[in-house]
């Protein structure tokens, strides 16, 4: 009893729901929830009820005698617009099929009704064909480390088409190069270094961030005869700027020859890398921007912008669909694992100290990424949600984040997914939204086109200004009258709703009234509209010079000052000298120059209604010049110039002669004084010590102890007094 209390505790508490919701309509009933349904009959509701109650479980609504034929529930769909089957593809079969002649996922197109809380599933195929295209670009480190590398890599065009022929019959091989960016302090900026960045004994070229050598090419011979004549070059630091050669191969695809079949890849490397940010230590602070800016095959901006992060990496090589294979040194193994955790579809391989086994590494890369299928979508609209399920070889079943993925395929193996898209509420706009879902490092997607049910078909053929509804003040339809009305907190005013259309305020313009025409929010400092470097879209600057930043484009990181900019202009013109001395007249006739006699009568700030900096420059000579630079329009530029020169003043010759001459007399006789002073002391200390040792004297001081008589007495023994 208590079991059927519950249940039927918890289905009063859903009918409720349908309910609670007090939607005033048909449509606000059905996105309510599921099984919730409308009475369209004109007659259902009793007297006192509300509007609201029309809103109900559908075996209420019959239960209160609504019969099915005027109840409203419509049901979600899918239709699939386009179904190419997959590809049963030979290798040895004498026609070729075209890389776009090649279906490897299937459906490939499909419409999908949704209703709120109705989710809709369909089924993905997906097969490996059999001898697909493959590119595969090289992007190899040049830095000096590399030297040995670079003999065995000379070779890898034939060896490695040789080696492909037994995956396909269609393979192109191109060949990059990258060191480091070209500024301090990542590489020496001397003359001599610039040209020989090693040692003098060793012949290297010079420094440069990328360069694209091959373009993808058929012809193995070719990829090693170019390999053959690049030479090594060097830089100051150990991380190397494979960023920039990274990003700059995945979105230079004209250049680089991708075609729309499966890209590789491989970054060759005994170092580890920079990323966003460490521009900094060059003055770089523009975030890259990912675009291709290749000249003569060069990269030419790596002075300009900062090196990539890596999640803008991830996004471009997604986007161009590039799997990369990361062949590094034994050393580097941890650092490029935990960056290959952050790439989608990438491979990390040992490179040998001289890249002798780089062809295997390639080849064992290769089967390794194309063996696990990995499902990805664009982003989803608000309140759309999106669940896999696989069911991969042998059927194993994957859900959740494993629910994307199957691994172990071989080639003509199939697998498929369960996917299923739910929508909890309709768009504010109502409209349709598009997505797609594609295996990633391939150039095939499914597009799925997301149709959002959010009205009954019985609106369709309401009768608007009905007199039944408060005397034309709203639209009866599905059996009840609707009357139009808008939510406060969708409003912004800047205008008013009319039938579900924006009748805009003055200044205000677009469907929601939510873009200003006032351009004074866009007014810099000069009155210029976004400084003349952008546009003023909706009363936000949108800046058209990419070395401009900031709300009004007046930032410019990487811009000299104005002062340093015009400081050889205004030396040559005022004082004929400088840099520019010579071509004068040619670079520097570009403002009007006025000549004033000193400082107090340059402009001041306040007197003017136009910006002006006040500028203090030092010559050659050591002397300091004084000027104003003024923009007051487009096409007048002022530098007013004081006329003298502020140099230092020449010394006074004859004090510091004299004070030389003085001090060294003076240190003269200090030093005899010093001599003199010290010599009396040793004299009084050697007398002392005399002295001292005299009185410590032990003979007879009546006698003189050295002195001898000269008479000398002798006895005879034999004389005895006789």
């Amino acid at each position: 009893g208590h079991l059927r209390h519950t249940q039927c505790s918890y289905i009063l508490l859903f009918c409720l729901d349908c309910i609670k919701a007090n939607a005033q309509s048909c449509g606000e009933c059905i996105q309510v929830a599921e099984k919730c349904g409308w009475c369209t009959d004109a007659d259902f509701l009793k007297q006192g009820e509300s509007k609201s109650a029309r809103c109900d479980e559908l075996k209420s609504l019959i239960t209160k005698g609504c019969s099915k034929a005027k109840i409203e529930n419509p049901r979600g769909s899918i239709s699939i617009d386009k179904d190419k089957p997959v590809t049963n593809r030979k290798k040895d079969v004498a026609e070729k099929l075209k890389p776009d002649q090649i279906t490897q996922i299937q459906p490939q197109k499909l419409s999908l009704n949704l209703r709120s809380g109705e989710a809709q599933t369909f089924k993905l195929k997906f097969k490996r064909a059999e001898d697909y295209p493959i590119d595969l670009y090289y992007l190899m480190d040049l830095s000096f480390s590399m030297k040995d590398d670079l003999e065995n890599v000379k070779n890898l065009g034939t060896d490695l088409m040789r080696e492909m022929q037994e995956i396909t019959s269609d393979f192109k091989i191109g060949f990059g190069s990258f060191v480091e960016k070209t500024v301090m302090p990542y590489i020496s900026t001397t003359p001599a270094r610039l040209l020989n960045p090693c040692t003098s004994n060793e012949n290297c070229t010079s420094p440069f961030s990328y360069k694209n050598v091959l373009k993808l090419t058929e012809n193995g011979q070719q990829f090693n005869s170019l390999v053959s004549k690049q030479q090594i070059s060097g830089n100051l630091d150990s991380p190397e700027g494979g960023f920039d050669a990274i990003m700059q191969v995945a979105v230079c695809g004209d250049a680089i020859g991708w075609r729309n079949v499966t890209r590789l890849l491989v970054f060759s490397t005994d170092a580890g890398f920079h990323f966003a940010g460490d521009g900094k230590l060059g003055g770089i602070v523009l975030p890259n921007d990912g675009k291709c800016h290749l000249e003569n095959n060069m990269y030419t901006m790596s002075h300009y912008y900062d090196y990539p992060s890596i999640a803008h990496l991830v996004q471009k090589l997604s986007d161009n669909n590039i799997q990369t294979i990361f062949a590094v040194t034994e050393e580097f193994q941890p650092v490029y694992k935990e960056l290959k955790n952050l790439i989608p579809k990438s491979a990390v391989g040992t490179l040998s100290s001289n890249s002798s086994n780089v062809i295997k590494l390639i080849i064992d890369s290769y089967n390794s990424l194309s063996s696990e299928v990995i499902l990805e979508n664009n982003k989803v609209p608000e309140g759309v949600s999106i669940k896999y399920k696989s069911i991969c070889k042998n059927g194993v079943v994957g859900t959740g984040e494993n629910g994307r993925k199957c691994s172990n395929i071989s080639i003509g193996d199939e697998v498929s997914f369960d996917i299923t898209i739910e929508s909890q509420k309709c768009p504010s706009q109502g409209k349709s939204e598009t997505i797609r879902i594609k295996p990633l490092g391939f150039n095939e997607d499914v597009e799925i086109v997301l149709n959002f049910i959010c009205e009954c078909e019985c609106s369709k053929g309401g009768e608007p200004l009905s007199k039944i509804c408060h005397n034309g003040n709203g639209t009866f339809e599905c059996g009840a009258c609707r009357i139009q009305t808008v939510r406060t907190d969708d409003l912004d005013g800047h205008g008013r709703c009319e039938c579900r259309v924006c009748i805009c305020d003055a200044n205000y313009t677009g469907s929601a009234c939510d873009c200003s025409l006032d351009t004074s929010t866009c007014l810099a400092a000069n009155k210029q509209i976004c400084n003349g470097r952008g546009t003023c879209e909706c009363g936000v600057c949108k800046c058209t010079n990419p070395k401009f930043q900031g709300p009004t484009c007046e930032i410019c990181p990487t811009c000299p000052g104005v002062c340093a900019e015009h400081k050889e202009c205004v030396q040559c013109r005022a004082f004929e000298t400088g840099e520019k001395k010579d071509t004068c007249q040619r670079d520097c006739s570009y403002f009007n120059l006025i000549r004033v006699k000193d400082r107090d009568k340059l402009p001041q700030p306040a007197d003017q209604s136009y910006p002006l900096s006040h500028c203090k420059e030092r010559d050659a000579n050591d002397c300091w010049f004084y000027y104003t630079y003024a923009v007051r329009n487009d096409t007048m530029r002022e530098v007013y110039v004081v006329e003298t020169l502020e140099c230092p003043a020449g010394p006074d010759i004859i004090p510091i002669v004299a004070g030389v001459v003085a001090g060294i007399v003076l240190i003269g006789l200090a030093l005899l004084l010093i001599w003199k002073l010290l010599m009396i002391i040793h004299d009084r200390r050697e007398f002392a010590k005399f002295e001292k040792e005299k009185m410590n004297a032990k003979w007879d001081t009546g006698e003189n102890p050295i002195y001898k008589s000269a008479v000398t007495t002798v006895v005879n023994p034999k004389y005895e007094g006789k």
